[in-house]
């Protein structure tokens, strides 16, 4: 304890350890927020401020509460924070890096710790099993710090960030050779220059112009802000001469936003994000070499506010966008720290980012107001957005970082498609290709190197978990791959991981219903044939229900069962899918058998079986050597962009190409959305293939 600077008859325990002075609750403001600080990670009044700031309406409760000191092992990081911190805030204000991607709302259990010394208040969660809190695990969301902690990251999660580095390295391969020649959006300019003299008295503005002319940049299109001018005199004179300049590249121009002393160029890496509905992707990329040197993903903790674009448009007009920015910034930021900790990386050496996401998410991202995108005409604010800084955003990175947002041609049809067609490449070839990104929204296009047409339908969350009883994202415990008996009507499958189930993802669900169709469980209509009398079947409330997993079996000690309610939300999604698919074409002129390729792009995309789509009427029943997948091609075309300036200005040619079709007032969408609500459709004549399958099926029962 000690006296307030400020104020002397406050006595305080806050305490700058940069300038060993004491600072009351009223004073808490860091008296040097704008210089580096090796005392910052773990500063409570750094800690306190930028909490304040960063959530605005919150006020500083309780300053004046003893403060304890929080120990983070293995890495020995100790941080002072107020008495009723909970652990999760201990470890963001010591910059320990987390997972909670539920926000510190104890519903995904990722945030655990060991407590290994010291008082802790937790809540009891079924997150936890019971051999885990034997051995003293917590969440740390849900732990509240009383005295003096301990506490240690258990080995798993260690192991998570190896893992997070390992898909770095696979991912490295499967992009390897996509972008020649690296050119980012902000690159760094050693320069040696002369010292002025008598002689050569020129102002150190002209005498940086001339360094970087000589370096090959194109002087007469660079502006320079005054901040720049205010530091420029003592940056160059601190190392003798020896600057560094920081230039970002934007469409028209280029703008020098810092130049630091000393010409040794330190780490330069790179995010490339695909921003989706459901879901978030993160890349950290080497930008010396393209290396990709961590992947990683987490759940988008919008879809609190609803699981498609709609409501997540309602929620922000009755909440406002800036609490969806947050919420999807706070995902963005945390798979960020994991991407950083794995390779003990520091967020200052990101210096270029490229976002990739649908209209909608970049919109509630930037905070641009997205309500007119469901409102006839059904336009958005923005279509394609200038390069951005860092700090204008809020991202955990360089403040001066370069960002690129992917150009999107319309509300429903945004840049994470551009990505796609990007990496695919099929907009420079002579091939008449389908492709569909799918996902909570099923996006389409049709074209080659001549024309594109896009549209977009709502498939809904159905393929990625939402709205499904046992649904779930293809995590670890999830159910991918799936048989069925038809004499017993016991299951086989497998799981993501080789773990004991605790749910069904996308394409577990497309493995299963097809099976239950031809194993006679249900018929096309999706309606359970059998009422009972089968241990695999039950009652589920007014209806029948397939037992998937027995409770024995399952991670939960519960039943994983498929009710006709699921069966319905996958059939109304699949049939989204395909009318998109008819209609577009239709709207050309065109037929199935005209089109030479069809394109699958999507995290779900890349594990879906072909043949089990076909059967329930997702896809078309066309030559089975026409389909591909892609895999998550808004990634992909992301970190294309990020490396080079020629596919930046390759995705913008794109998004003007695009002809968009829009679907919301289309009537012939509507009809041939019914006449897909069947497995696989009401006209059995546009599946020759299954209807032969069906009819063999039906003889031999």
């Amino acid at each position: 304890m000690g006296k307030c600077l400020c104020h002397p008859e406050v006595e305080t325990s806050y305490l700058c350890m940069k300038d060993n002075v004491y600072l009351c609750a009223e004073c808490l403001t860091c008296r040097h927020p704008n210089i580096y600080c090796k005392f910052r990670s773990s500063c409570p009044i750094w800690y306190m401020q930028t909490k304040g700031a960063e959530w605005g309406d919150e006020k500083i409760a309780g300053a004046e509460r003893p403060v304890r000191t929080v120990v983070f092992m293995p890495d020995n990081k100790e941080v002072k924070v107020p008495e009723g911190t909970t652990l999760l805030e201990a470890a963001q204000a010591a910059d320990v890096r987390l997972n909670a991607s539920c926000n510190g709302k104890g519903a995904c259990g990722k945030c655990k710790l060991i407590v290994e010394s010291g008082d802790v208040d937790t809540n009891s969660t079924h997150l936890l099993s019971e051999k885990e809190k034997e051995k003293n695990y917590v969440l740390a969301c849900q732990s509240i710090v009383r005295g003096d902690v301990t506490v240690r990251i258990p080995e798993e999660t260690l192991e998570r960030r190896l893992k997070v580095a390992g898909m770095g390295k696979e991912t490295t391969e499967q992009l390897r050779g996509l972008v020649k020649e690296i050119n980012p959006m902000l690159r760094e300019v050693p320069l040696e220059l002369s010292a002025p003299t008598l002689d050569d008295p020129v102002s150190d503005l002209d005498r940086l112009n001339r360094g970087l002319k000589k370096a090959g940049c194109n002087v007469d299109s660079l502006s320079v802000g005054l901040e720049v001018m205010r530091d420029l005199a003592a940056a160059m004179r601190d190392d003798n001469w020896r600057v560094t300049a920081s230039i970002m590249g934007k469409k028209c121009s280029n703008e020098i936003l810092r130049v630091a002393s000393g010409n040794g160029l330190p780490r330069s890496l790179g995010l490339a994000i695909d921003v989706g509905t459901t879901s978030i992707v993160v890349y950290l990329v080497d930008m010396t070499n393209g290396n990709i040197l961590a992947a990683t993903s987490g759940h988008n903790k919008q879809a609190a506010c609803g699981d498609d674009v709609i409501n997540r448009i309602i929620c922000a007009e009755k909440n406002g966008v800036k609490k969806l920015s947050r919420m999807g910034l706070a995902a963005i930021n945390g798979l960020i720290n994991e991407a950083l900790d794995s390779i003990g990386a520091d967020p200052n050496e990101i210096k270029n980012v490229v976002i990739s996401g649908n209209t909608t998410m970049v919109h509630l991202l930037l905070q641009v107001e997205p309500r007119y995108i469901r409102r006839e005409p059904y336009i958005p604010v923005v279509s394609e957005f200038p390069v951005f800084k860092g700090s204008d955003i809020g991202l955990k990175v360089n403040p001066i970082a370069a960002v690129f947002v992917m150009p999107g041609p319309a509300s429903y049809v945004g840049g994470d498609i551009v990505s796609g067609v990007l990496y695919s490449g099929f907009h420079r070839e002579e091939p008449l290709t389908l492709f569909i990104d799918v996902g909570t929204n099923g996006e389409i296009v049709l074209g080659n190197k001549d024309w594109l047409m896009a549209a977009s339908c709502s498939a809904g969350p159905a393929f990625e978990g939402g709205g499904i009883r046992w649904g779930m994202r293809a995590e670890e415990g999830a159910i991918e791959k799936i048989s069925i008996n038809s004499d017993t009507l016991e299951p086989s499958f497998s799981t993501v991981g080789n773990v004991l189930p605790r749910g069904i993802c996308g394409s577990g669900m497309i493995d299963l219903i097809p099976e239950m169709l031809l194993a006679g469980i249900i018929d096309q209509r999706g309606r359970f044939i059998q009422d009972g009398g089968h241990p695999r079947l039950k009652q589920d409330g007014d209806d029948i229900a397939y037992v998937l997993a027995l409770a024995e079996d399952t991670a939960m000690d519960e039943e994983i069962i498929f009710s006709e309610a699921d069966i319905e939300n996958i059939i109304r999604s699949k049939g989204a899918v395909y009318a998109g698919f008819t209609v577009l074409l239709k709207q050309t002129g065109l037929e199935f058998s005209m089109v030479d390729r069809l394109w699958i792009a999507g995290g779900f995309g890349q594990y879906l079986d072909i043949e089990k789509a076909i059967i329930i009427g997702m896809l078309p029943d066309i030559d089975r050597k026409k389909f591909q997948y892609l895999g998550n091609s808004s990634i992909a075309g992301a970190y294309m962009a990020l490396l080079s300036n020629k596919f930046r200005e390759e995705a913008r040619k794109i998004s003007k190409k695009m002809t968009y079709i829009d679907f919301s007032s289309n009537s012939q969408f509507m009809d041939e959305f019914s006449a897909a609500l069947f497995l696989p459709h009401t006209n059995i004549k546009e599946f020759p293939n299954i209807k032969r399958l069906l009819n063999v099926k039906c003889r031999l029962t």
